[in-house]
């Protein structure tokens, strides 16, 4: 029996916002880098499972003994993208105890008495541990836009304060992954509409999420804008996210390269192993 069909060209490569980016180039139905289907992509997230597991371990066990690395993968795109299930399907392979998931919601009265970064400084993972933004700091410069609550300067100083914030993440030992989930209008339409259908996902819809499609060129727009304005030090990567099963392995494959990327190794203990070793046989 044949292994799984894994991805010809590295998405760190085929999906990363480069010089000359356009997110209208992108077809949300693609594949990029991977020739198998639905269900080869499903026998690879499941074969790639353990590994990550093991990576984001190490990864844990270096933050116990002092090492400052952690890893921050950022998700954002339009509603029913598929964060969750990238939550779900992908960090949920992982163990919890390493993992600092926080979904940002509207900022809080207390939140919004601070500058936008204050609650995303709150939220950093801490050494050795894999933090997730479901939605982030980009919120604030998406949505703000397209609905006019931030206009030119601002925006300019918000995209400036983000740019900063992410090289101090960087300089800190911060391996920063930011994704952008592309579905098409028409994918979310009958995403949504499965909601409506299914009792069981009815709980998952939002009656806002219809008036937001109505801004779906602005917000395009915006995430241009936001690609071309915030790609360093931390560069943007774009996951076409019509087959949800693509958009789960190019994730997950994002996490192995970034992991093992950084060297990690099982650190050294400073007791005696054989004498540990007879005192347990005693």
């Amino acid at each position: 029996m044949s292994g799984p069909v894994e991805f010809l060209a590295s998405p760190s490569e085929t999906l990363r916002v480069a010089q000359g980016f356009q997110l209208g180039d992108v077809d949300p139905d693609a594949t990029p880098g991977y020739a198998g289907g639905k269900a080869e992509g499903v026998a690879l997230l499941s074969a790639q499972d353990s590994k990550l597991a093991e990576l984001q371990e190490m990864l844990f066990a270096c933050g116990r003994f002092g090492s400052d690395r952690r890893v921050l993968l950022i998700l954002q795109a339009m509603d029913t993208a598929g964060k969750g299930g990238i939550v779900a399907h992908v960090v949920g392979s992982m163990d919890p105890q390493g993992v600092q998931l926080k979904a940002f919601k509207a900022p809080t009265e207390e939140e919004r008495a601070h500058d936008f970064l204050w609650r995303i400084e709150n939220a950093v993972p801490g050494p050795g541990m894999v933090g997730v933004f479901d939605r982030s700091h980009y919120e604030d410069v998406l949505i703000h836009r397209v609905h006019g609550w931030a206009r030119g300067p601002e925006l300019a100083r918000r995209y400036a304060a983000i740019n900063d914030f992410e090289e101090r993440l960087v300089q800190k030992g911060t391996a920063v992954v930011k994704v952008m989930l592309h579905i098409s209008r028409d994918e979310q339409r009958k995403r949504l509409l499965a909601r409506l259908d299914d009792p069981t996902k009815r709980w998952k819809y939002n009656p806002g999420d219809v008036e937001e499609r109505a801004f779906w060129e602005s917000y395009m727009e915006s995430y241009q804008l936001v690609f071309e304005k915030t790609n360093s030090p931390a560069p943007w990567h774009v996951i076409p996210a019509n087959k949800k099963w693509y958009a789960r392995i190019a994730v997950q494959q994002l996490l192995l390269e970034t992991l093992g990327s950084l060297g990690l190794e099982w650190p050294t203990v400073e007791y005696d192993v054989q004498a540990e070793r007879l005192r347990v046989l005693q």
